[in-house]
């Protein structure tokens, strides 16, 4: 029944989406489009089962009114639990402005979809211009939670070349409310590219993930400290 109702949240969202943008999308040029398959494997997770497995699909995407990313997460635990959690995030251009720190404004918007909630984040993002970089993106939202009081959320991504590696990750913030606790979930992978050893294409990833998660959903105290084995494959 869980996996029902997700799905049903899911096309409501990206129903709603499509309806409000379908204009939009008609006249879009894509300028580019990237979708990876993630295998990850931990056994520190909290709330739940420690021991979880986890298969990502990532597709991420820049066009002519803006830019991109969803994943959608399946969770498998040991002890036979099953989740899946979604995360929807276009961001609209509102403005082309540049100077020598940022570049683009954008009107950032995100549907977290789980079992049995969904959370509304609107808000403006802009790209910080850092030297060597491949990107670094940062969003500023007011956040409509489904089972707490509103917060406002932080969120900062980034892709940095380290010689033959590639570390990459986000941050998120979320303030404190009423009921829940002031969080910070910072995620990253430091990850090889075995394609050209291999001599394919697409790029291979083997590395890890490490989570380093304060107040984990807000909860006081439960402080995840997860590092994730990691199989990654860009097609």
């Amino acid at each position: 029944m869980k996996t029902l109702y997700l799905t049903k949240k899911y096309i409501f969202v990206t129903g709603i989406l499509a309806t409000l943008f379908a204009p939009m999308q008609a006249n879009a040029e894509t300028l580019w489009s990237d979708f990876s398959a993630t295998l990850l494997k931990g056994d520190n997770y909290k709330v739940g089962d420690s021991d979880r497995t986890v298969f990502t699909f990532e597709h991420a995407a820049g066009y002519s009114w803006g830019d991109s990313f969803l994943f959608v997460d399946r969770l498998h635990s040991s002890n036979g639990d099953r989740e899946t959690y979604i995360e929807i995030s276009p961001r609209f251009q509102l403005s082309t402005y540049q100077n020598e720190f940022i570049e683009n404004i954008y009107l950032a918007t995100t549907a977290e979809v789980g079992d049995g909630f969904t959370n509304y984040l609107v808000g403006i993002g802009t790209n910080f211009k850092v030297p060597n970089f491949l990107f670094f993106k940062t969003n500023i939202y007011h956040k409509n939670i489904d089972s707490s009081d509103n917060g406002i959320q932080t969120t900062l991504s980034w892709a940095v070349p380290i010689g033959p590696l590639v570390y990459d990750g986000f941050l998120d913030y979320v303030t404190a409310t009423d009921d829940a606790n002031a969080q910070m979930n910072f995620t990253s992978q430091l990850k090889y590219d075995l394609a050209p050893a291999l001599n394919i294409k697409s790029k291979l990833y083997v590395g890890i993930e490490y989570v380093h998660w304060d107040n984990k959903f807000g909860i006081k105290g439960v402080d995840e400290r997860n590092v994730n084995l990691l199989l990654k494959y860009h097609f």
